[in-house]
């Protein structure tokens, strides 16, 4: 995809130009193929969902108190700065990309910004920093890389049953690829079912260690409760545009009905993550953890 100017004007020097938030985060994505095409997939997959339903807008230009922000809990935990964008959109979420620390981006939406106070934003802001510190998406895109081999292996023995194979012999061997593929049905579902359960685990460890970033457990039950909150009120074809990104938002925009105490959630229970961190909140109080 051509992004603006791809080399500098050879009759007249120019400034050099400031990246909008847009190429910010598709150059963070190009930066991230080294951990892999899988890493990409879902990464891509986010963005794609907030270039053409929602505009991108320039946090240096519009919101240096969110950079500044950002930068000083970074700071708190010796993190590398993320990249920062900051998506138009009513509906209040936030995530967070990046193979590792030096490859990170954190985005913010304008409804988040709008309905939180500045210690729940904070608290919010680590916990997505936290994703990036503890390295979810590296973690999570090897449980993927299986399951989608998995996948590959169960399609090409669909394939390979449905043709009678490479010598279009059907009776050869058919009882023992039916057997396999049958395997592979029940590995793909057990494997999804552990991925999800992956990313509800790795959910409460962002909750822990953003408290232990933003230094207010409590803050971030607060976020959490106002969010979800908020997300209720909003109408199912808003929320349809971020359900393919679920698994990096801090609460699942799940439509009206299907809630996410379930197994196929990729979040753990709201009233749980807030039960979790009021606890942790009285520990820290007195010193523990």
């Amino acid at each position: 995809m051509a992004i603006g100017p791809t080399g500098p004007d050879l009759e007249e020097p120019t400034p050099p130009r400031r990246r909008g938030p847009l190429r910010t985060v598709v150059v963070h994505i190009e930066r991230t193929l080294g951990a892999g095409i899988l890493v990409l997939l879902p990464i891509g997959v986010t963005v794609l969902v907030f270039k053409f339903f929602f505009d991108l807008l320039d946090p240096l230009l519009q919101e240096p108190a969110l950079h500044r922000m950002i930068k000083t809990l970074a700071d708190r935990y010796e993190m590398p700065m993320p990249k920062v964008a900051i998506i138009d959109t009513a509906i209040p979420n936030a995530f967070a990309t990046g193979r590792n620390p030096k490859n990170a981006l954190v985005a913010v939406t304008t409804g988040i910004q709008q309905r939180l106070s500045e210690r729940e934003l904070q608290a919010v802001i680590g916990h997505e920093l936290a994703h990036v510190a503890n390295r979810d998406m590296r973690v999570l895109a090897i449980a993927n890389f299986l399951v989608t081999l998995t996948s590959f292996l169960m399609t090409m023995l669909f394939w390979n049953m449905l043709f009678g194979g490479m010598g279009g012999r059907r009776s050869n061997g058919g009882g023992g690829i039916m057997m396999v593929y049958l395997v592979t049905i029940v590995v793909y579902f057990i494997g999804q079912l552990l991925v999800l359960a992956l990313t509800r685990y790795r959910e409460y460890g962002a909750d822990h260690t953003g408290a232990e970033i933003s230094g207010d457990p409590g803050a971030l039950a607060d976020a959490l409760e106002k969010i979800s909150g908020t997300v209720a009120k909003i109408p199912d074809k808003d929320l349809r545009k971020l359900q393919t990104a679920n698994a990096f938002l801090i609460i699942p925009a799940a439509l009206k009905g299907q809630g996410s105490m379930n197994l196929f959630s990729t979040h753990p229970p709201l009233q749980e993550r807030i039960k979790r961190l009021r606890e942790l909140e009285q520990r820290m109080r007195y010193g523990l953890r």
